[in-house]
């Protein structure tokens, strides 16, 4: 059946025509809220405060949410929500990085509140059609299809007529089935996730972009906590947008000079200094591949290693000169001159549904090639480049994927796991079949494949229940907290990256804060209390892009010449200051860097009070694997033993001299795992808490958070 064929036998279940209301200052003040398991449709209102405290983004879905469940609402209950808010500054296309959306939901993974950013069309195309969110509630008894046109004004919520599942099909059938022709492709954001979210708790979202150079669509990923499996457990197969067309001043900012004179300042940094830099447009993110190798930091065996002597050939040069087409732009959103989303062209697929097939494979960026790679034992670019794509399509988390196979591998090595468990699957680390098909099974819902997709921590909890393994050696390998995966950096050497992963309010991801440089490269932070200082400031400031709709990477993947001269060269300082220019630009308020950070700390600290509402939220949460802080096995211990005896002896008083591994393994274990509850102890203190983890109703207060329902909650934590 044709896809005109197909758009002829939809069954409607609900249209509706609309009057789009127009954005002003970076605002609509609407919120569209489809339920799919009774058909209502209605818009909602922008409280003020919500506007004033929340600002938009990830504030919006925390407050949306947070309204519409209560302290026991599971994932997959009808009365979870699925959001989508794109933020205020969102959608101009003057500035770089401003296509950026925040989806916010009840985690499968973590049973908490999980937030996930994604570039793509999608977000600023809803807020064209009209709406600050889209706030999405229910349980559709049949796979639908909800489609907007902000171009019409008109709403559809139809059955799926039998388009495809995978991502890479399904988004061009209903481009071509809502496209008026080939020029209005361009027009269409889709929303959508492939045939292993419904089958795993890892399922991730992708947003689309047209390509207009490859005239092609492409993928973005929100990955983390399994939202694609929220979206298919209500039976949501896809969302679609359509707008007229992208022009100059959509969002009728306040005052447009002001955001195109900071945007040509950046567009000059990016043609002068990125050549020279870390060549965003030639490799995208997959440029620091090698430097983590350089620096022993580069994931290898379950973040056992920091390096591999076959770390060179998955050189980011390598993905640049071979992989990686060039010339073209790779921007995910118009507008944004850091074009750093890279693509493989015309990728023949080897194994699995589409062997044969040529793709455009988008990536592999750094956690990708890092983490499919050497993180596995795999040092070959094509395979990073199959599995990137069949993850992608699947609708699985490429970070989350990398770090349950890694985990599965050392438990294979360690006899916790054979072939009779796998179902004949041989996964050791290096093993590029096997683990190929381990990832084709979880799409089919198959084998070990199904159980792979519980993740890390009910996989480890499974495996010490059936007596498996040590217990012990079980937690300490199994790089999850909070119930979510590690992403992809090496932090035994970090404590300040330790905290940065482990104190973040969702889980470890490294988009709260990438303190790996300053801390242990550059050695900027040499007192518990300046690692405290960078762990209350780093995270409010990364929030704030959550809030706007803005990309990070435009922040520190690109710095001007003079900012090595600046008083704080790492937070580079002019491009902070272009930040509250475009914020002042575009919703025409004043604004500083320091309202910044307390925008971001009102949102932060309300995430903080959310998990508490839901059980977790203190101290015990932030608790992390002992294989982020230190070694575990005697053959991690001794591969770095003339770094780990210096260690011992200088910061420990610890004589390594005649003492067996393991009496050194102990020793180093007990200071840093001390170091670490220092640690908490002073960030905690920092960003206004309890030595527990709770934020104080002083903090609350002088934030403006203490609502009466935030203080509420707080009250029950508090002595």
């Amino acid at each position: 059946m044709n896809i005109a064929e197909l758009k002829s036998k939809r069954k409607i279940l609900k249209a509706i025509d609309y009057q789009k209301t127009p954005l002003y200052r970076g605002y609509t003040d609407k919120i569209l809220y489809i339920n799919v398991g009774t058909n209502e449709v209605k818009e909602k209102d922008v409280p003020e405060q919500m506007k004033e405290k929340f600002i938009g983004g990830k504030g919006y879905g925390l407050r949306l949410l947070w309204d519409a469940t209560k302290p026991d609402t599971k994932w997959n209950d009808p009365e979870n929500e699925l959001i989508i808010s794109p933020g205020p500054v969102a959608g101009i296309t003057q500035y770089s990085g401003a296509g950026k959306s925040l989806l916010v939901s009840i985690s499968p993974q973590t049973n908490s509140v999980m937030d996930s950013n994604v570039g793509g069309f999608f977000g600023p195309f809803l807020k064209f059609s009209g709406y600050d969110a889209l706030e999405l509630q229910g349980k559709a008894e049949k796979d639908i299809i909800i489609y907007i046109d902000g171009k019409d004004e008109k709403l559809e919520i139809f059955e799926d007529p039998g388009l495809s599942v995978d991502s890479h099909i399904l988004v061009e059938e209903l481009t071509e089935m809502f496209a008026q022709d080939e020029n209005d492709y361009k027009n269409i954001g889709i929303v959508s996730t492939g045939a292993a979210a419904e089958k795993s708790l890892i399922g991730m979202i992708n947003f689309t972009f047209y390509d207009v150079k490859r005239k092609k669509i492409r993928l973005k990923q929100a990955g983390r906590g399994g939202l694609g499996t929220v979206m298919r457990d209500k039976k949501i197969k896809a969302i679609v947008s359509r707008i007229e067309g992208v022009k100059g001043n959509l969002n009728n900012v306040a005052d447009m000079e002001k955001i195109r004179e900071r945007g040509k300042r950046f567009n000059r940094e990016m043609r002068e200094l990125d050549d020279h830099q870390c060549q965003m447009r030639k490799k995208g993110t997959a440029n620091i591949v090698n430097v983590m190798q350089d620096y022993d930091l580069l994931p290898v065996h379950n973040f056992k290693y920091g390096s591999h002597d076959l770390g060179h050939l998955i050189h980011s040069d390598i993905f640049r000169d071979k992989y990686f087409t060039q010339g073209v732009f790779d921007g995910c959103w118009i507008g944004c001159n850091m074009s750093c989303a890279k693509g493989v062209d015309d990728f023949a697929l080897k194994t699995g549904p589409y062997k044969g097939q040529k793709v455009i494979v988008d990536g592999p960026e750094y956690e990708n090639a890092a983490g499919l790679g050497a993180n596995l034992g795999i040092f070959n670019p094509e395979y990073i480049i199959e599995a990137n794509f069949y993850c992608d399509t699947y609708g699985i988390c490429t970070i989350t994927w990398c770090t349950i196979v890694a985990f599965i591998m050392e438990c294979y090595e360690n006899g916790i796991l054979n072939k009779e468990r796998t179902g004949g699957l041989e996964l050791t680390f290096g093993s590029e079949g096997d683990s190929l098909e381990l990832l084709h099974q979880l799409a089919r819902g198959e084998g070990f494949g199904k159980t792979a997709g519980l993740g890390v921590r009910k996989m480890k909890e499974m495996f010490i229940e059936k007596g498996w393994g040590d217990p012990q050696f079980l937690q300490d390998i199994a790089m999850e907290n909070k119930g979510l995966e590690y992403s992809q950096y090496v932090s035994k050497e970090s404590l300040a990256q330790q905290g940065g992963y482990a104190m973040t309010n969702k889980g470890p991801q490294h988009d709260e804060a990438w303190l790996i440089f300053m801390d242990m490269v550059n050695n900027q932070l040499p007192s518990f209390k300046d690692k405290a200082d960078a762990l209350h400031y780093m995270p409010m400031f990364r929030t704030w892009f959550g809030l706007q709709g803005l990309c990070k990477l435009c922040w520190n993947d690109v710095v001007p010449e003079s900012n090595v001269e600046a008083d704080e060269p790492h937070k580079i300082p002019e491009h902070v200051d272009n930040y509250v220019a475009i914020y002042e630009g575009v919703t025409g308020k004043p604004f500083d860097k320091e309202e910044l950070i307390r925008q971001s700390e009102r949102v932060y600290n309300f995430q903080r009070v959310f998990n508490l509402r839901r059980g977790y939220g203190k101290r015990i949460h932030d608790a992390q694997p002992y294989r982020a802080a230190g070694p575990v096995t005697v053959e991690e211990y001794e591969s770095r033993a003339d770094r780990y005896d210096k260690q011992l002896k200088e910061d420990v008083g610890f004589d390594p001299e005649g003492k067996t591994t393991e009496e050194k393994m102990a020793a180093l274990r007990k200071y840093r795992e001390d170091r670490y509850e220092q640690l908490i102890d002073a960030v905690y203190k920092r960003r206004g808490w309890t030595p527990d983890g709770v934020p104080t109703l002083e903090h609350l207060k002088d934030l403006g958070m203490d609502l009466p329902e935030v203080v509420e909650e707080v009250q029950k934590h508090i002595g």
